[in-house]
C-alpha cells in the first residue's frame, strides 16, 4: 500500500490559560528516569462525520488547548531527563492531507505497518525533549480524518496516555468538569542515580520489522484454558504472551537457541498495588517490570508457570523494596542482557484500557492503532474494536520475523497475519 500525505500547517498550540507557578516544575520519579527516551504513538481512525472535516479540526484546536491547561505537563519540555518544564511552550500541532480514501486503509489493515509512520509528526526517537507532545491530524478525500498523538515516555506510561485522551475528549464534547490528575510519581518511587542501569540502553533501531497479528476470542479462550494449570488461570493478555513467547523461541536460529538465555519481561500497572493503593487515573509511569528468566528448552506449561510467577511477585511487598531502591532483578541480570547473553522480549498491554472511547462528539473511532515503535523483541497488544479480540503488534529484527511469521502453528491461531489478504474485519 502506497499513499502520500502533503503537510498542510503546522503550529504550536498553548494552554488557554497559564500553568500556576508553583506547578511549572513536575519532578521524574526513579520510574520516569529509567524510561526510553522516545514516545510510543497512538493513531486514531474516523470515519466521516456531519461535521466537516476543518470544523473537527479547529474543535480539536480549541479543545485542546483547553485540555493543555488540565494536563500541563504535556505543553512544556523535558528538562535532562530529571523534570518536566511545564513552561507553557505549546504542543506541535501538523495537519496533513491523504491522497486517497479511509476505507483503503481499513480494508488492508495488514499492510498498515509499511506506512505508519507517515501518521505521526515526528519519529518515536526525536522530539522528546523539543516538544512535551505532538499531533498529527490527517483527512481524507472521502471526508474520514485520522487523529494521532505521542508524547515523550518519561511523562508518563499507556494508561496515563490514556487518561489524557479521553480528558480532551471529554473536553471537546463540552464537558467543563474534567479534573487534573495527580501528576508525578516521587512520592511512591523517588529519584535515584543507580550507576549502570539505564533502561534507554535498551533501544535497538536497526532493521526492526513491526507486523500484526490477530487473535480472535475463540483462540484467546482456547489458550487460556490451556495453560491454566493447577487451579491458577491466566488472563487473557497472559496466556497470549505465552503462546507469542513460545512461537518467538520454536522459530529462533539454531545458533541462537543453543548460545543464549532469555528474558520475559510483562509490564505491570501498580497503581492499585501499592500500598496504600493510589486512583487509575494517576498521571506518570506507575508499571514496573515482571521478569521471568527462561531456557530455550522450556516447554510451554514451564513458560506459563514463570511468567505467571514473575507477575505475581509484582507487589505490595516488592514495589516497597523498589521504592528504597532495591531491584526486582539484579544490575548482573541487567548487564548480561546489555552483552546479549540474556535476550529480553518484553511485552507490554492496552488492553482493558479506554482505548476506543475517545470520542471527541463525532463518534467513537473505528480503529485504533500505534506507530513506528522502534525496539527490538517487543509484543504491544490492544483490544479490537469488539473488545474480545487482541491485535498484537509485534517487533523483531528483520531476520527473526521472516522465520516466525512463516510459523505453521502461528498461523493456525490467528485470524489476521501480515501476509494474508483477508478481509480484517470479517475474521475477528
Amino acid at each position: 500500500m502506497e499513499i502520500e500525505l502533503k503537510i498542510i500547517s503546522k503550529e504550536l498550540i498553548k494552554p488557554s490559560s497559564p500553568t500556576p507557578d508553583h506547578l511549572r516544575k513536575l519532578q521524574f520519579s526513579f520510574i520516569d528516569q529509567n524510561q526510553y527516551p522516545v514516545s510510543i504513538p497512538f493513531v486514531f481512525f474516523y470515519e466521516k462525520s456531519h461535521i466537516p472535516n476543518h470544523e473537527r479540526c479547529n474543535r480539536l484546536k480549541r479543545s485542546l488547548s483547553q485540555a493543555l491547561t488540565i494536563f500541563y505537563p504535556l505543553a512544556g519540555r523535558i528538562n535532562n531527563y530529571s523534570y518536566a518544564d511545564c513552561n507553557d511552550e505549546g504542543a506541535l500541532f501538523v495537519e496533513t492531507k491523504a491522497n486517497c480514501q479511509l476505507s483503503d486503509i481499513l480494508r488492508n489493515k495488514n499492510q498498515y505497518h509499511n506506512i505508519s509512520k507517515k501518521f505521526i509528526p515526528l519519529q518515536p526517537d526525536k522530539g522528546v525533549h523539543q516538544y512535551g507532545s505532538l499531533f498529527q491530524i490527517t483527512y481524507f478525500n472521502c471526508g474520514g480524518l485520522v487523529v494521532s498523538f505521542a508524547m515523550p515516555h518519561m511523562l508518563g506510561d499507556g494508561l496515563s496516555q490514556f487518561v489524557f485522551l479521553n480528558g480532551w475528549a471529554a473536553v471537546a464534547r463540552g464537558n467543563k468538569k474534567v479534573e487534573i490528575p495527580p501528576f508525578g510519581s516521587t512520592s511512591n518511587f523517588p529519584p535515584r542515580n543507580i550507576p549502570g542501569f539505564d533502561l534507554s540502553q535498551w533501544v535497538f533501531k536497526e532493521k526492526i520489522v513491526t507486523k500484526p497479528f490477530v487473535f480472535n476470542a475463540f483462540t484467546i479462550s482456547s489458550l487460556k484454558e490451556k495453560y491454566s494449570k493447577d487451579g491458577e488461570k491466566l488472563s487473557r493478555v497472559q496466556a497470549l504472551c505465552v503462546f507469542l513467547f513460545s512461537r518467538i523461541m520454536a522459530t529462533l536460529s539454531p545458533t541462537a537457541k543453543k548460545d543464549n538465555r532469555y528474558m520475559a519481561i510483562n509490564s505491570v500497572n501498580v497503581r492499585q498495588i501499592l500500598d496504600p493503593p493510589i486512583p487509575n487515573e494517576s498521571f506518570g509511569n506507575l508499571v514496573w517490570a515482571a521478569t521471568a528468566l527462561i531456557d530455550n528448552l522450556s516447554e510451554e506449561d514451564e513458560i506459563a508457570t514463570r511468567i505467571k510467577a514473575s507477575i505475581r511477585n509484582v507487589n505490595a511487598e516488592s514495589l516497597k523494596k523498589l521504592q528504597k531502591g532495591e531491584l526486582s532483578f539484579t544490575k548482573e541480570t541487567f548487564m548480561d542482557s546489555l552483552k546479549g547473553e540474556i535476550v529480553r522480549y518484553s511485552f507490554t498491554s492496552l488492553c482493558n484500557f479506554p482505548t476506543y472511547d475517545v470520542d471527541f462528539g463525532w463518534g467513537k473511532p473505528e480503529w485504533v492503532t500505534t506507530s513506528g515503535v522502534i525496539f527490538d523483541n517487543l509484543v504491544i497488544c490492544i483490544d479490537t474494536k469488539e473488545g474480545k479480540g487482541i491485535e498484537a503488534w509485534v517487533n523483531l529484527t528483520e531476520e527473526d520475523m521472516a522465520r516466525f511469521e512463516k510459523d505453521k502453528l502461528l498461523i493456525s491461531h490467528v485470524s489476521l497475519a501480515p501476509n494474508r489478504n483477508s478481509n480484517f474485519n470479517s475474521r475477528l
